[in-house]
């Protein structure tokens, strides 16, 4: 039975969850799309503000779609996203990736955007979606890769945040680096039809630098990997104030370019 004190290394700050309303099935699973049929019903694990979710209801209609979070925090807003979105073909719990309470093959379609990469056991839960899956149905999921990202102008600051998030991470017995151990974490679950795939996300207009910047720029001095960072003794908050300082220099540099790579991988049960 696997260990299921996972510990979410962002938490849900506003500077956490402004990233994550962003996103939507086009920029964060188009790999996705050709599988979000009508009449689909699908599993979204760690939906966290509900954007994804609602967009993924919207396309299945009249199929239904269920959003599920280990924290209750984020799934207030999300109703309140499928509301102003006028969806109703979908709902909102709070569960557990490792045990959910679905009977098996109850769904067409089981995705997570950016969960497997906090998880303790990432292939006992992907073992968990396949159960849940149907025969003929998809298990998708997709994450960043942190040792793969990368960015212009060189700035030492940006090097020692990303060496202070894979720490933290790995403190927490999450794998920061998830992007490129889909395929394998996929085939340890017992997946033989696997469609493994890349993606990334850009941002290098000056709106995407401060967006992009400026989220980092809180997150290390206000979310939880803060407070994470300096109660495990990995920085103080005076060496968390200059990495803020560094991703806002970075954000305002004409040729500012930054790029996230993810993997994903699309399971057929």
């Amino acid at each position: 039975m696997p260990d299921q004190r996972n510990t979410y290394t962002h938490g849900h700050h506003d500077s956490v969850l402004r990233s994550h309303r962003w996103r939507t099935v086009a920029n964060s699973a188009a790999y996705l799309i050709p599988y979000l049929k009508p009449g689909r019903h699908v599993l979204d694990i760690g939906c966290g503000p509900g954007t994804i979710t609602t967009d993924v209801a919207q396309r299945v209609t009249p199929g239904s779609v269920v959003g599920i979070d280990n924290d209750p925090a984020p799934l207030g807003e999300a109703r309140a996203e499928a509301q102003r979105n006028g969806v109703h073909n979908i709902s909102f719990a709070v569960a557990d990736v490792y045990n959910l309470d679905f009977a098996d093959g109850t769904f067409d379609v089981v995705h997570a955007h950016q969960v497997l990469q906090h998880l303790a056991d990432p292939v006992a839960a992907l073992r968990e979606m396949r159960r849940v899956c149907k025969d003929a149905g998809v298990v998708a999921a997709r994450d960043a890769d942190y040792a793969a990202m990368t960015w212009y102008p060189a700035h030492a600051v940006l090097d020692r945040w990303l060496d202070l998030y894979r720490r933290i991470a790995r403190s927490n017995r999450a794998e920061p680096d998830a992007g490129r151990r889909l395929l394998s974490w996929a085939r340890a679950a017992g997946f033989s039809e696997i469609t493994s795939s890349a993606t990334a996300w850009c941002y290098a207009t000056p709106e995407e630098r401060t967006w992009w910047g400026g989220l980092w720029a809180d997150r290390v001095t206000s979310s939880a990997l803060a407070t994470q960072a300096v109660d495990q003794h990995f920085a103080t908050p005076e060496v968390l104030h200059d990495m803020a300082r560094g991703w806002r220099q970075w954000a305002v540099q004409d040729d500012g370019w930054f790029a996230v790579l993810h993997g994903e991988v699309l399971c057929q049960p």
